[in-house]
C-alpha cells in the first residue's frame, strides 16, 4: 500500500486536528511579507488585499490544511476558498487592466480547476511537495486572471463570464457526486477515521462544489447584473 506524503503533513485524527498548524517558516514569511507589502497601499484596495492575504493563511496555516490531508471535501473547501474567495480579493487589490479577454480567462480557470482534479494529477500533488505548490499557484493565478477579466468586463459580459464559470464548477461537482466509485487515491483510507467512506467523502466533496461554491459565482453574476442596470433605474425614476 502506498504511503503518501502530502505538504500538509499525514492525515490526522479528529482527536489531534485542534493542534496542526502549519507554521512553514517559508510560508509564514511570505504571507508576512506580502502582508507588509499591501499594508503600504491605502483605502478598499489595502483592505481587500489583506482580507485576501487572510483567507490564504486559513487555507494554508490553520488546521484546514491538515484536514485536508484527510479529506477530499476538506481540500475542496479549500480549493473553494482559495479560487472563489481569496482570488476575487486579491484581484480587487490590483490595478485595473483593460481590454481583458474575459472569454479566454474564463476558459483557463475552468481548464486549470478541472485539470488537477483528474485523479491522477490529484494524486501527484498530495504525494509532492513541489506538485502541491504548482497546483496552488496555478490555481490561484487562474483565478485572480479570472476576476480581473471580470472585474474590466461590461457588466452583460461580466455576469455571462460568471455564469459560465459556475456551469464548469457545478458540473465537475455533478461527476463527482454520481460518480460510482471512489476516484481519488490518497483519500482511500484516510476518512474512515471522520465516520467517512471514501465514495461519501467524494460526494460530499461533490455537493460543495455543485451546491455553495457554484452560488458564489451565481450571486456575483447577479450582483454585477444590479450593478449594471442602476443607471437605468436612475434613469427612469428621474
Amino acid at each position: 500500500m502506498q504511503i503518501w506524503t502530502p505538504y500538509c503533513g499525514a492525515a490526522p485524527l479528529p482527536a489531534e486536528l485542534v493542534v496542526r498548524w502549519n507554521f512553514d517558516p517559508v510560508l509564514i514569511a511570505t504571507l508576512a511579507l506580502a502582508a507588509l507589502i499591501v499594508a503600504e497601499r491605502k483605502g478598499e484596495v489595502r483592505w481587500a488585499g489583506l482580507a485576501g492575504l487572510a483567507v490564504l493563511a486559513v487555507i494554508f496555516v490553520s488546521p484546514l490544511c491538515a484536514l485536508s490531508s484527510a479529506l477530499f471535501s476538506a481540500r475542496t473547501i479549500h480549493h473553494v476558498l482559495l479560487v472563489a474567495l481569496a482570488a476575487p480579493l486579491l484581484a480587487w487589490s490590483l490595478p485595473m487592466w483593460r481590454n481583458q479577454r474575459l472569454a479566454g480567462a474564463t476558459i483557463v480557470q475552468t481548464v486549470v480547476f478541472w485539470a488537477w482534479h483528474a485523479p491522477t494529477a490529484y494524486a501527484a500533488a498530495m504525494d509532492s511537495d513541489s506538485v502541491y505548490w504548482l497546483m496552488q499557484a496555478s490555481l490561484l493565478a487562474a483565478a485572480i486572471g479570472f476576476w480581473c477579466a471580470v472585474r474590466s468586463a461590461r457588466g452583460p459580459a461580466a455576469a455571462a463570464g460568471l455564469l459560465a464559470a459556475m456551469v464548469g464548477m457545478g458540473l465537475l461537482g455533478a461527476i463527482l457526486t454520481f460518480a460510482e466509485a471512489p476516484l481519488y487515491a490518497p483519500h482511500q483510507d484516510s476518512t474512515l477515521a471522520w465516520g467517512l467512506t471514501a465514495l461519501e467523502d467524494q460526494q460530499a466533496a461533490g455537493l460543495i462544489m455543485w451546491a455553495p461554491a457554484a452560488a458564489v459565482y451565481l450571486l456575483a453574476s447577479l450582483a454585477t447584473m444590479y450593478r449594471s442596470l442602476a443607471p437605468a433605474r436612475q434613469a427612469s425614476s428621474a
